[in-house]
């Protein structure tokens, strides 16, 4: 993946099934890989962050799979836990234990670029399991500049953050595109930009996700990712409505092949997109399927001549 190219991507996952399933498709068909840190790691008693068994798998499917030449293919770190949006004061040590575990493991992997979801992913010193929507506020704006700063200072000089997938907002969900267009105030900071999160909450909130588009300076998102997503039981809420979930254990829906189309001549300063998947979601039959997509994107990048 040159510096200038728009390479196509797949996460790897904490799952020896996942990756031994998927592995046909790690050569040709993936110009980098995506990790959440947080997934190559595991805490002792006393909270310091050590390298699991993952981190040096991961790290050897890397050097498998280099390009010639290369010693590894490259990597993007896509975390979910460090909560850019916590404004907690309880939990800073653990942002600075996350911050050294993410220094450590850049010597590694040698991250091209480093992402969170804009969200509260940590409250009361508890890891939630939905992250939390921001406040639109400038307020909340510097706080997440901050925690990019540090970031860009301690780990690499490209940051970004993702539009996460919310099941509720605080008053007019489209209001977090102003929020996005307060944070990219800082140098170097990017979105990464999830087509599936956008589509998905307009789905559940009745919104138009191509007005949300319109809304934002596509000019900074440096990674695009595409998923999909099943529906929530129907007992999960009181009235028995289904939601469409963040889920990423289906295949992409044709409502976010149509974004992607849109939306790709207008980031102009693209480096990667994406394919997701979630770990316990794959089984034999989806690998082809999987493959298909990832072709599919390759061809969507390339129309772009």
């Amino acid at each position: 993946m040159g510096a200038s190219a728009i390479g196509i991507g797949f996460v790897l996952q904490p799952e020896l099934e996942y990756l031994d399933l998927l592995a046909p498709v790690f050569g040709a068909l993936v110009d980098y890989f995506e990790i959440a840190p947080e997934t190559t790691w595991w805490a002792t008693e006393g909270g310091a962050l050590l390298a699991n068994g993952f981190s040096s798998e991961f790290y050897e499917i890397g050097q498998r799979w280099a390009p010639a030449g290369a010693r590894s293919k490259p990597f993007v770190a896509h975390g979910v836990g460090l909560s850019l949006g916590s404004a907690d004061p309880g939990d800073r040590a653990r942002q600075l234990r996350w911050l050294r575990r993410l220094e450590e493991d850049q010597g590694r992997f040698e991250f091209r670029w480093l992402s969170d979801h804009l969200a509260v992913t940590t409250a009361a010193g508890e890891a939630l399991a939905l992250p939390l929507p921001l406040l639109p506020t400038a307020a909340a704006a510097a706080l997440v500049r901050g925690r990019l700063r540090e970031l860009q200072a301690r780990v690499v000089p490209d940051v970004a953050f993702e539009n996460a997938a919310h099941y509720f907002y605080y008053g007019d969900p489209l209001a977090e595109a102003g929020l996005i267009a307060q944070i990219l105030a800082l140098p170097r900071s990017h979105v990464v930009l999830d087509l599936y999160n956008v589509w998905m909450m307009g789905q559940n909130m009745g919104f138009d996700p191509r007005e949300f588009l319109r809304r934002l300076d596509l000019s900074r998102v440096i990674e695009i990712h595409v998923a999909g997503g099943s529906y929530s039981d129907f007992g999960w809420l009181p009235e028995g409505r289904r939601l469409r979930l963040d889920s990423h254990d289906e295949a992409v829906p044709e409502p976010v092949w149509a974004l992607l189309a849109e939306v790709l001549p207008r980031c102009v300063n693209l480096r990667g997109v994406t394919l997701e998947r979630m770990e316990g979601t794959v089984q034999g039959a989806d690998v082809g399927p999987i493959a298909g997509e990832l072709r599919r994107l390759r061809r969507a990048v390339e129309a772009l001549g």
